[in-house]
């Protein structure tokens, strides 16, 4: 039986809600079709939104969306998207599928999803292509109350009120399609960039995030962190406020990348090992940025992440659309737990993407949209956000079929909520063995007991004619006895597991 401890009375950091934050590119049909279908569409909408997506975003409790890239980003000049539709500039969309990008869905389009979904809203400037004079011009017309030359182009297209951003994020992946640059190169125009994205409300100051490293790229956070606290102000709050990681997970490599839905029991934990190398990352990364920032002024936005898998059969493979199993759910899991148990340094993460691209968590095909797997996990794990991480330990054993990519047999985290609520999440990793799991409660004294499963064969999934055959079930199997809870996690699972006073 695994030993489970959780100590209440040793609290940590707090679980940012942005850690459970989204991302949509103008890729594939992640914008049109999945959350964007125009006010003259069939399907029914809101200003052009699907209604049954926003319904169900805003069920999963989705706190913060990121737009518009990804690589789209660092050839996206803002301006193309304002004003009459029918005079918006068309372009191509070199990056994903070479499609025309007709601009229909811009900043206004973007600032009503976020309102219909009441989220915060993330943007992504061009450093790659873009200018100074652009980034700083787009900041005045979104932010700007007052009288100016970009205010007033707003009011004219027909929104009084500024809006708020954030988060701004200058650049994206600027050691690769945003510019080829070197960490120097990249962080003396960071420090550059940044100065010209202005607080023009005190009230709602934006939070900067400077381009981090891809996977493993120590070299880059060390020469970005150095350039850029070097002859900085001692407050790094609107200077730098953030920096990004990106991480995917590729059972197969990023060559052969793999099925979505056809795979066995040795990708399944070659699929898990290699997500389990985000702690790693979180690791070594924030100690390069405890070098520089050891007050952890500077959160780790950890704003791409997922699985990517071999596209569906017949589907552009410039769309990089996927199907989503039980073995997304786990990945899921899995890295919603690490970033709770780093929420000291990850202050946002923004899983890849929202809609029908890589590991979504909605899948939308005409008129009909299904959830994923993945989807269902956002919605367990939502009773973390802004919750205190508490001090927890569970006995684990490593399990596997290779020596190279054996893995522990259990993930969790825990936290107290605001009301009080003891959240306790936990990730069974085997693909075919259950646990009997003890857990002993320290500073907290559970007089009721509620929990909540995702549970099924690993290759399950939801499809348009079966859309609920993976979905979250009451889970009975939690015992209270004397100082803790005892039960029996299964198989392939995912376990939520709420304590009361």
């Amino acid at each position: 039986m695994a030993k489970y401890v959780i100590n209440a009375e040793n609290k940590k950091s707090k679980i940012n809600k942005e850690i459970y934050g989204h991302f949509s590119e103008h890729l594939g049909r992640c914008i049109y079709e999945g959350l964007y279908v125009g006010e003259n569409s069939d399907i029914p909408n809101t200003n052009g939104m699907r209604n049954d997506v926003v319904e169900a975003l805003k069920e999963m409790k989705i706190p913060v969306l990121r737009w518009p890239g990804g690589c789209f980003a660092d050839e996206y000049h803002w301006k193309d998207g304002i004003g009459p539709k029918e005079n918006r500039k068309k372009m191509i969309n070199t990056h994903w599928g070479g499609v025309v990008e007709d601009n229909s869905f811009g900043t206004h389009e973007f600032f009503e999803l976020c309102r219909q979904l009441g989220c915060k809203a993330y943007i992504n400037g061009n450093v790659g292509s873009g200018t100074v004079q652009e980034m700083s011009e787009w900041v005045e017309y979104m932010t700007f109350e007052g009288v100016s030359p970009m205010a007033d182009q707003r009011k004219e297209n027909g929104h009084e009120e500024a809006w708020t951003v954030d988060y701004f994020g200058v650049g994206n992946e600027n050691w690769g399609c945003g510019g080829n640059m070197t960490p120097e190169y990249y962080g003396n125009l960071y420090r550059r960039y940044q100065t010209y994205v202005r607080d023009y409300n005190q009230d709602k100051k934006i939070f900067k995030i400077a381009c981090g490293p891809n996977v493993d790229d120590y070299e880059w956070t060390e020469g970005v962190m150095k350039t850029c606290f070097r002859h900085c102000p001692e407050n790094m709050h609107g200077f730098m406020d953030g920096l990004s990681l990106h991480y995917y997970t590729h059972p197969e490599g990023w060559q052969i990348k793999g099925s979505a839905t056809d795979f066995d029991d040795k990708v399944w934990y070659k699929t898990l090992a290699k997500t389990l190398y985000m702690e790693t990352l979180l690791n070594r990364h924030g100690a390069i940025m405890d070098k520089y920032d050891p007050e952890k002024q500077v959160g780790l936005i950890v704003d791409e992440w997922g699985t990517w898998f071999t596209v569906e059969p017949g589907t552009n493979p410039g769309f990089l659309y996927q199907q989503n199993t039980m073995r997304d759910a786990l990945v899921a899991g899995i890295n919603l737990n690490l970033f709770n148990r780093h929420s000291d340094r990850v202050k946002m993460a923004n899983i890849a993407q929202l809609v029908n691209v890589l590991q979504s968590v909605i899948l939308t095909d005409g008129p009909e949209m299904i959830k994923t797997p993945t989807y269902h996990v956002f919605k367990m794990y939502s009773a973390h956000q802004d919750a205190t991480l508490v001090d927890s330990y569970i006995e684990t054993e490593k399990i596997g079929l290779e020596e190279e990519y054996m893995v522990p047999n259990l993930s969790e985290s825990a936290s107290v909520d605001a009301d009080g609520k003891l959240q306790i999440t936990i990730v069974n990793l085997s693909a075919t063995e259950s646990y009997p799991v003890e857990t002993r409660l320290i500073g907290f004294s559970g007089e009721k007991v509620s929990a909540e499963i995702l549970c099924e064969e690993m290759h399950a999934k939801n499809t348009f004619e079966d859309p609920n055959a993976v979905e979250v079930k009451p889970f009975d199997g939690v015992e209270k006895v004397h100082g803790g809870l005892k039960f029996t996690i299964p198989a392939c699972s995912v376990l939520h597991i709420t304590v009361e006073k």
